[in-house]
């Protein structure tokens, strides 16, 4: 198969967030008809390992859309407070024509620049489904993540990437052009935004770039997974987590560990060591 790369459509010049508010009134619809779409987000959510049931925490559900995200979240974590943010007004609209318990909210905001919107940390988790790839800035993005984190809290980012495999970008083309666009056209008034979706997919990070994505952003503990189903390889699970803070050294047993007659050696003191067998957490398993 010729890896061609799909040259970018209109959403790509006008705004992927205003193609997503012409949609809003039948993303829902679409999205239902597409098998494992709900229960693989769910996966993700469950994946992020909340504790308590998210009892104390407060998680941040970025690039929410219509909810089903959020519902996600809530499901792994329904006694934590969360906050749903989306830079479409219409599919925020349609989130907050279902129901919801008191502990969840919803913000119109730009997930690069959240701060505008008054979303502030920090956060016990973030979830991101399906937003990274429509990101200008997503270096800068997920630095913004890891600095609204709380040390040691997780970032969950549900995304698709098939740029490694052929058969991935196989199976994801022929999804695309033989049910989900031509079954759009049936329902939506265009196919523009999943003729994107088709593009954006392809043109996004394969697993290993992204994961050097998240290593670069700050993130430790990096851990990718699929998902089942026709989406396997395709729709994958990328978990994160800031480091947790440093213990302070106990001023005490530093004054006992220094000998104010040592010499310095000619070469210096190392004041980082290197081990000698390392982890290379930008791989992914073969």
């Amino acid at each position: 198969m010729q890896d061609v790369t799909p040259k970018p459509g209109p959403i790509e010049r006008g705004g992927v967030a205003r193609s997503f508010d012409e949609h809003a009134h039948t993303y829902d619809k679409l999205v239902g008809a597409n098998s494992g779409y709900h229960e693989h987000l769910r996966l993700t959510a469950r994946r992020m390992g909340l504790p308590n049931q998210g009892a104390g925490l407060r998680l941040l559900d970025v690039g929410c859309g219509t909810g089903a995200s959020t519902a996600a979240l809530l499901d792994a974590a329904p006694e934590a407070e969360i906050t749903a943010v989306d830079a479409s007004a219409e599919m925020l609209a349609q989130a907050r024509r279902k129901t919801w318990p008191p502990t969840v909210r919803f913000v119109h905001g730009n997930a690069e620049n959240l701060a505008m919107s008054g979303v502030v940390g920090p956060f016990d988790g973030i979830l991101a489904a399906y937003l990274v790839r429509n990101l200008v800035h997503q270096d800068a993005a997920l630095r913004q993540f890891h600095r609204l984190l709380n040390p040691g809290a997780p970032l969950g980012v549900h995304e698709y990437s098939v740029r490694d495999s052929i058969r991935s970008r196989i199976v994801w083309t022929m999804v695309c052009w033989g049910v989900i666009i031509p079954m759009a056209g049936l329902r939506a008034s265009s196919t523009d935004l999943y003729r994107y979706l088709w593009r954006s997919a392809l043109q996004f990070d394969g697993v290993a770039e992204f994961t050097k994505r998240l290593v670069g952003a700050g993130f430790e503990d990096i851990r990718v997974q699929t998902v089942p189903g026709w989406q396997q390889h395709i729709v994958h699970t990328f978990l994160g987590r800031r480091p947790a803070e440093p213990t302070p050294p106990d001023p005490v047993l530093a004054a006992a560990d220094v000998d104010p007659e040592a010499t310095t050696p000619a070469e210096g003191i190392a004041l980082t060591a290197t081990p000698a067998e390392g982890v290379d957490l930008t791989k992914s398993p073969g």
